[in-house]
């Protein structure tokens, strides 16, 4: 009997040690790089859409936007400073359990102010409680500088298969990233973000680039 307990607790340690690690569970987000090397940024899936939202700009009207998402939720990438003006939707976001990654400035600036990258890292950090899986720049231009950075911090340099938030719908890709904006000079409306879900097949990111293959966009050094 004796023996039989030891053998059933060794085999109840060892599931706890491997099973997280296994495919499909909470564990596969905290896996960080998914390309191969630093001069790759992931800019689609295979199948299915997802719908991310790049948000500096707005109190109100994010808030909004943010209360009626529904599952499968877009990925939000937050503009540190945009979080620090508005913390309350912050809290909002997070008691949603919408997932977020870190928006930042302009590619450029990142050549130019070496720091930049880790100050808003650790403002997410603050946040959060924990590093973002995702980061895309202002204008979806990554440096090998920044994305040697990116690579060392183990944060993916996420761009877009589509960018869009006024007109028609654009045409449906499978496996498209689409990038929505919420700035001050472009702004996605409610109106039209339900407009352009009903016309594909939205999931998570993670079910894009987790349940097939990962398709990156490789760019010079």
């Amino acid at each position: 009997m004796r023996a039989k307990l030891i053998i059933l607790i060794t085999i109840c340690c060892a599931a706890a040690l491997f099973f997280p690690s296994m495919p499909g569970s909470d564990s596969l987000k905290a896996v960080f790089r998914l390309t191969d090397e630093p001069n790759e940024v992931i800019v689609r899936g295979m199948s299915g859409s997802a719908l991310t939202i790049n948000i500096s700009f707005g109190d109100q009207e994010v808030e909004e936007l943010i209360r009626e998402l529904q599952a499968p939720y877009p990925l939000l990438l937050l503009d540190m400073e945009w979080a620090e003006r508005f913390p309350e939707i912050v809290q909002l976001i997070k008691k949603r359990n919408i997932p977020t990654g870190l928006l930042g400035h302009a590619g450029i600036e990142y050549e130019q102010n070496t720091p930049l990258l880790v100050e808003q890292l650790e403002m997410y950090e603050k946040f959060f409680n924990a590093k973002p899986l995702w980061f895309r720049t202002f204008d979806e231009q990554f440096p090998y500088s920044l994305r040697s950075t990116l690579w060392d911090t183990e944060v993916n340099a996420l761009g877009s298969s589509v960018r869009w938030y006024k007109g028609e719908p654009p045409p449906v890709i499978e496996g498209e990233i689409i990038s929505l904006p919420h700035h001050r000079e472009e702004r996605i409306t409610l109106t039209n973000f339900k407009k352009l879900t009903e016309t594909r097949q939205n999931k998570s990111l993670e079910d894009v680039l987790f349940n097939m293959s990962i398709k990156t966009k490789k760019l010079p050094e």
